[in-house]
């Protein structure tokens, strides 16, 4: 019984070592890649990210939002960007441009960017997709007005919702783009779709990995409509 114990707790105490030694390896790996990333440099950018709960953080913390890590992503890239979270979740098109004005309005500083991620909840609603294009439209008449570079975080319709409605939604994010001269990622959550585990229990929202895969394939659209702004 001694004996069995003996081994026990040696076998314990290498589990101990590998994961201790694991650990140290992640977090040297963590600090070489901050050793490496470039300093950050030239003048501070404001991001007003408008959206709905794939901006907000459902289900996840909220430095853990797609907001939060897009921020952490470009700075790590040098780039000097802060990336503030208007995201609400629950939102329609509808309820993102009634409180348009007041964001754009409660900002500390002017964005020089804005992106934008509405529209899914309409979807999921089955709402007319005429009324989404016209309130999306109705945001970027807005900022265009107000001279604000535009990025769409475009979104597509389930099939269920029957053909018509499929490609009558699915045309509204590259419509819009073209009329008002904004940037657009085609779909948001190409990342994490038929990926469950990059999605949380109810196959709509992304985990916390499934966002750091978001912002992996969308970082470069966004840094593009900041490099723009030169």
């Amino acid at each position: 019984m001694k004996a069995v114990l003996i081994w026990a707790l040696l076998g314990l105490g290498c589990a101990v070592l590998v994961a201790c030694g694991g650990a140290q390896k992640t977090t040297k790996k963590a600090q070489d890649a901050v050793d490496t990333a470039p300093p950050v440099s030239g003048p501070e950018r404001h991001i007003l990210a408008l959206g709905d709960s794939l901006f907000a953080g459902y289900g996840v913390k909220r430095e853990e939002s797609y907001p939060a890590r897009l921020e952490a992503a470009l700075r790590a890239k040098g780039v000097n960007v802060r990336v503030h979270n208007a995201g609400v979740s629950g939102d329609t098109s509808a309820d993102g441009l009634a409180r348009l004005v007041f964001t754009l309005s409660s900002q500390a500083q002017k964005p020089d960017l804005v992106i934008i991620s509405l529209g899914g909840n309409d979807m999921l609603r089955a709402l007319p997709p005429e009324e989404t294009r016209a309130n999306m439209a109705a945001i970027l008449a807005e900022l265009r007005r107000r001279n604000m570079r535009v990025v769409l975080m475009g979104m597509l319709a389930a099939p269920n919702l029957g053909k018509d409605y499929v490609t009558k939604f699915k045309a509204i994010y590259p419509d819009l783009a073209k009329q008002y001269g904004a940037g657009l990622v085609p779909f948001f959550l190409s990342a994490v779709v038929e990926k469950p585990e990059l999605q949380q229990a109810d196959h709509i929202h992304p985990t916390a990995q499934g966002i750091e895969a978001m912002v992996a394939v969308t970082m470069d659209d966004v840094l593009g409509a900041i490099l723009n702004l030169e």
